[in-house]
């Protein structure tokens, strides 16, 4: 099967959200409120009750730290994921990969049936998606210091050169404690997702496809 780059998720992203009635605004703010904006603009997307469903924003009167947990193990979590609205409300679809390493694999519908896989080892979760393939980059060196210089901007999320299938390839990853609320997951989740589609439009003068 061809692998497909970030950039065809990008589109069926755009497509959708067009299909939803939504209108793209851009705005601009310091760095450290990225989170925030993340939620508020999850919180326009859709009525108040279902951003509470969905564990992102806690209730009025309740604490995001009630759901937390002494640690999570792949099994776990996939058990918890299965019941939370992302998942029941089909707007993300989750299986669980057996074996020697455990692994979920996610397909985000609302982002043009993006792609995610998400890993438990010890203290650690961590969420990544392909973005592209380093022969899919015009001028690579220039590519790779650009990003040193903005990826921060995509928050809590990174970005790290890995092989894939003998590839060189481009990832996005983040990482958190494998102690976390299950909202936080679920919020890691999103945030990747959207990341990655704001990275492939900001990097997209390097991109060759």
């Amino acid at each position: 099967m061809q692998k497909k780059s970030s950039a065809h998720y990008q589109r069926e992203y755009r497509n959708r959200l067009r299909e939803q009635g939504l209108v793209k605004k851009e705005v601009w703010i310091l760095p450290e409120n990225a989170r925030r904006l993340a939620m508020f603009e999850l919180e326009l997307r859709v009525s108040a009750k279902q951003v509470v469903s969905s564990g992102l924003l806690p209730a009025k009167g309740e604490s995001r730290m009630t759901d937390v947990v002494n640690r999570w193990i792949t099994a776990s979590l996939y058990d918890a994921l299965t019941r939370a609205d992302m998942f029941t409300a089909k707007r993300a679809d989750l299986e669980l990969i057996d074996g020697v390493s455990p692994a979920l694999h996610i397909i985000m519908y609302e982002y043009g049936d993006l792609p995610l896989f998400l890993t438990v080892s010890g203290e650690q979760i961590v969420v990544e998606a392909m973005l592209w393939s380093v022969s899919e980059v015009n001028n690579p060196s220039l590519f790779n210091e650009t990003v040193l210089r903005t990826h921060k901007y995509f928050p809590l999320s990174n970005i790290s050169l890995d092989k894939m299938d003998g590839d060189d390839c481009y990832h996005m990853f983040g990482a958190l404690s494998s102690a976390s609320s299950l909202q936080d997951v679920i919020l890691e989740i999103e945030m990747l997702a959207s990341n990655v589609i704001q990275a492939t439009e900001a990097y997209s003068e390097f991109l060759t496809s």
